[in-house]
């Protein structure tokens, strides 16, 4: 997992396939569309490889590796509703030939690492939500839910993708 929300599974040919996590889909919700790299392009990690797109709203998706990107998922383009049941496996958004897979792996949260670090985002999700909540007479609830984003106003809705997924 990148500190961006992306997803990387690793071929052995060298090969990422890359999509989003689930942290990612729980907080935007409803997809409208992906805008997907063009094949061929040279990537470099943390440079925007893929759009996601929610009404006139748009949230850059940084790459986790280096590399050019080999191919895009034209299924998950054509019926984007499967990304409802799950953002991983055939989900995946893009490949990437990776070419430094061997310094930018270790830069990636996998197992332990991994669930600290959504444990970590949530607890500073939650906390950032509660600041952008001004009424505390209001019985609202502070919990990470689906689509909780869609919500916002564009103000804070833009803080929060900037915050979390422009890494």
């Amino acid at each position: 997992i990148s500190e961006g929300h992306c997803w990387a599974a690793v071929a052995q040919d060298g090969t990422v396939k890359i999509g989003i996590d689930d942290f990612a889909k729980k907080l935007i919700g409803k997809i409208d569309d992906i805008e997907f790299p063009n094949l061929g392009m040279s990537i470099t990690k943390g440079q925007p490889l893929f759009s996601i797109k929610q009404g006139k709203k748009s949230i850059h998706f940084n790459s986790p590796v280096s590399g050019l990107v080999s191919k895009i998922n034209n299924d998950l383009s054509e019926n984007i509703s499967t990304l409802d049941y799950t953002t991983y496996e055939k989900n995946w958004i893009t490949v990437i030939d990776a070419d430094k897979l061997d310094t930018e792996l270790a830069l990636l949260k996998i197992g332990k690492n991994a669930v600290t670090y959504y444990q970590e985002e949530i607890e500073k999700y939650t906390k950032l939500i509660k600041s952008f909540i001004k009424d505390d007479s209001k019985k609202v609830s502070f919990e990470l839910y689906w689509g909780q984003l869609e919500n916002l106003d564009d103000k804070d809705w833009y803080s929060i993708t900037g915050e979390f997924f422009k890494k």
